[in-house]
């Protein structure tokens, strides 16, 4: 799966399962809220108050680590 800043939060736990701890670890404390895991990757970070890009970057590189 190729992440971008459109990707859905339910969809990039559903390919990567591990994620959430990193994800939880940024501050997103509420991936499992049924209305956060339709929220795209830009929107959440918006929402949390990280830079998209940084997310996006971090979220790539812990994809490259698991493989």
């Amino acid at each position: 799966m190729r992440i971008n800043e459109n990707t859905k939060i339910g969809e990039l736990l559903e390919a990567y399962p591990d994620m959430a701890g990193l994800l939880t670890e940024m501050g997103m404390h509420c991936i499992g809220c049924p209305s956060a895991r339709g929220e795209t990757l830009v929107q959440a970070a918006e929402v949390h108050g990280i830079d998209p890009d940084d997310l996006l970057e971090d979220l790539k590189g812990f994809i490259e680590s698991m493989q």
